[in-house]
């Protein structure tokens, strides 16, 4: 069997930009939850899909905020978009799913929680990360822990991961650290751009089997003196964005491989929940209901 990992936070994002403006009977804004609610049961009609958990955050400041001030806070979220997720993470558990809200943590860091957990269990055949973002691709594992981009229809295995960023998966949260990472405030290293951190750590595999002295290196990137002055200059620096750029594992998550089993769509906390949102065409759509 397989083990399915949805980032809700990415999930929601991605319908909020792509669904039109969708008001629930009370006026409330709720086309990204609708367009979540499409997408997860677009998932769950395929038969593979037995054993799935869904992790949210709410865009607020984690630890990674104490450790660096830069750190994305989510600032320039919508507002419309926040208030949609606690109903995102109400239409999930509708659908029957488990969920998992941080606060502390992020969502990425429940997926990665549960990637540890359950990666060596026999039962496993694959685990399937439910999406493209960049931070998941230092989970992959050959072709047991895979991503899979839903909206391209791309599975990424660990060759597709070098593939694209030139390092194997235990080199992305280097990688990141030196090249830097906009989308989450990390400034990165100057000088570090991705072919010549790529074509190093491809070599050394991690910021502290650089030696500081470029005249060392086995290969010889361009702008190398430039490179190996800054990363010297920079060094506590590239070790604190490795840090914040390399997924916890310590989430508190207590559910076992059997309490991810779905048991299919709770008819009448399905309908409720669609009821309230005003999602009349949606109520019907399941494909299982459980009647439990």
């Amino acid at each position: 069997m397989n083990l399915y990992l949805i980032d809700g936070t990415y999930e929601l994002f991605r319908a909020y930009f792509s669904q039109p403006t969708y008001l629930s009977p009370d006026g409330r804004s709720v086309s990204a939850v609708r367009g979540i609610v499409q997408s997860l049961l677009a998932l769950l009609r395929d038969d593979d899909v037995t054993h799935i958990g869904i992790a949210f955050d709410h865009v607020i400041p984690s630890f990674r905020n104490q450790m660096l001030n830069s750190y994305k806070t989510g600032s320039d979220t919508p507002a419309d978009l926040l208030s949609q997720f606690p109903i995102a993470e109400q239409a999930a558990s509708a659908l029957g799913l488990v969920v998992w809200p941080m606060v502390e943590f992020e969502a990425d860091d429940a997926i990665a929680t549960s990637v540890a957990r359950f990666r060596f269990d026999p039962v496993i055949k694959q685990i399937v990360i439910c999406s493209p973002d960049k931070d998941f691709a230092q989970l992959v594992s050959n072709d047991k822990i895979v991503c899979l981009d839903r909206r391209r229809g791309i599975v990424i295995n660990e060759s597709l991961v070098h593939e694209k960023f030139g390092v194997q998966p235990q080199s992305i949260p280097d990688y990141l650290a030196l090249v830097g990472d906009p989308a989450d405030g990390i400034p990165g290293i100057p000088r570090w751009g991705a072919k010549g951190a790529s074509a190093l750590l491809d070599v050394y595999k991690h910021i502290e089997n650089i030696p500081l002295d470029s005249s060392l290196w086995i290969v010889q990137p361009r702008g190398a003196n430039a490179m190996s002055v800054s990363l010297k200059h920079g060094y506590p620096d590239a070790l604190l964005y490795r840090s914040l750029t390399t997924l916890s594992t310590d989430v508190p998550i207590i559910e076992t491989l059997d309490d991810l089993k779905w048991g299919g769509v709770p008819k009448d906390k399905f309908q409720a929940f669609c009821d309230e949102m005003g999602f009349g065409t949606i109520a019907n759509s399941p494909k299982w209901w459980n009647y439990k």
